[in-house]
C-alpha cells in the first residue's frame, strides 16, 4: 500500500480551514467519552490495534503476518481479496478461527509490474478497470472514471467471495484510502458494513479534535464525509494512523515511540505492511525495505518492553464487536 497522504484524494482541493465547532476542542474535555470507554475500556487508557495491512498480495506478506498474529504480537489484519495469494491466507484464517482476519477492500492496482483485476467480471465495472483490463494504479483516476454502483459491487464480490471460501470476515477497510476518496463511496462502504453486520474501520470524527488531528496526521478527509461517519452505527475508532518511515530500523522504530507517546486516549488503529525479504519482493515494491523492517518491529523486545512501560492495552475489531454487542 503506497501512503495514504501521498496518492488518496489528489483530485479534491480541499482548503483546510479551522471549522471553529467541537472538533476544535480539547479531546480531554470531560462531556466527551470516546470509543474505547464505551465498549468498556479503562478511561484514559491508550487502547492499541496493530493492524497487518496487504495480506494476501504476495507470499512473503502472508508468512510475515502469520508469524506476528500466532506469536500475539499484533492484534489484526486484513487480505486483499484481488490478489493471488489471497485464498491462501483464507485458508489460514479459516485454520485460526480465533485470529482477527479482515478484508482490505482493493479498488487499486498500483505497483508497476505486480498488478491485479477485480473480482467482478470485467464488464459488470469498466470503470474500474485500465485499458490493461487491471484497476487503476491511483485513487484520482478510479474517481475520474468509476462510478459509486461499480465500486460498491466490486465491495460486495470481495466480500462474498470471501464468504464463498467458507471465511466471514471479521471487518472490512479500504486499500489506498479509496473508499474516502469521495462522500457517495463512504456512504456505500458504510452501509455495506451495517448490512453485513461486519465493521470497518470507521474513525469518530465527530469527537474534539479529531477531524482536525486526521488531516494533521496527512489523510485529508472532506467536510461532506462527517455526516456519514456520524450516521454509522457500528463501533468506530477513535483515532488511525499508520507506522512511520525511518532511514534505518532504528529510526523507524524511534519514530513509532513517538508517535505511540503523542496518541490521545482512546482505540487508534496502527496499520502497517510486513513482509520478509526475498527478491520476488524488491521486484514488487520499492517500499521493499519499510516492510522488511516492519516484519522484525514487533516481536523485538526492545519495543515490547516499551509497551509495557507506557501501559499500552491491546484490542481487534472481535473484541470491539463482541463489547460492542453486550452493550
Amino acid at each position: 500500500m503506497n501512503k495514504f497522504n501521498t496518492l488518496i484524494f489528489t483530485l479534491i482541493a480541499v482548503t483546510f480551514i479551522n471549522c471553529g465547532n467541537k472538533n476544535n476542542m480539547d479531546q480531554n474535555d470531560e462531556s466527551y467519552k470516546t470509543w474505547a470507554e464505551k465498549l468498556g475500556y479503562p478511561k484514559g487508557k491508550k487502547v492499541i490495534m496493530l493492524h497487518s495491512d496487504d495480506v494476501g498480495m504476495c507470499e512473503e506478506a502472508n508468512i510475515a503476518t502469520e508469524k506476528f498474529l500466532l506469536n500475539n504480537e499484533i492484534q489484526s489484519a486484513a487480505i486483499m481479496m484481488t490478489c493471488q495469494n489471497a485464498e491462501e491466507f483464507i485458508n489460514w484464517a479459516i485454520q485460526n478461527p480465533s485470529q482477527d482476519i479482515g478484508l482490505h477492500l482493493t479498488h487499486t492496482s498500483e505497483w508497476k509490474d505486480y498488478r491485479w483485476g477485480t473480482v467482478t467480471p470485467f464488464n459488470e465495472v469498466p470503470g474500474l478497470l485500465d485499458p490493461d483490463q487491471k484497476m487503476w494504479r491511483s485513487v484520482r483516476e478510479v474517481t475520474e472514471n468509476a462510478t459509486v454502483e461499480e465500486v460498491e459491487k466490486e465491495i460486495r464480490s470481495q466480500i462474498e467471495k470471501s464468504i464463498a471460501l467458507g471465511y466471514r470476515p471479521d471487518h472490512i477497510d479500504t486499500h489506498m484510502g479509496t473508499l474516502y476518496a469521495t462522500p457517495n463511496y463512504a456512504k456505500a462502504f458504510f452501509s455495506i458494513a451495517e448490512e453485513y453486520g461486519i465493521p470497518a474501520n470507521v474513525v469518530d470524527l465527530s469527537a474534539p479534535g479529531t477531524l482536525v488531528r486526521i488531516r494533521d496526521h496527512g489523510y485529508p478527509i472532506v467536510d461532506e464525509i462527517v455526516p456519514h461517519t456520524d450516521a454509522y452505527k457500528l463501533p468506530k475508532l477513535d483515532f488511525f494512523t499508520s507506522v512511520p518511515k525511518g532511514d534505518t530500523y532504528k529510526e523507524k522504530v524511534e519514530n513509532f515511540k513517538e508517535l505511540i507517546r503523542d496518541l490521545k486516549p482512546g482505540i487508534t488503529e496502527i496499520i502497517f505492511h510486513p513482509s520478509v525479504e526475498t527478491d520476488n519482493l524488491k521486484g514488487i515494491t520499492n517500499s521493499w525495505q519499510q516492510r522488511v523492517w516492519e516484519a522484525n518491529m514487533f516481536s523485538d523486545p526492545d519495543l515490547i518492553s516499551f509497551f509495557e512501560k507506557e501501559g499500552i492495552l491491546f484490542t481487534n475489531w472481535k473484541e470491539m464487536m463482541k463489547r460492542f454487542k453486550s452493550k
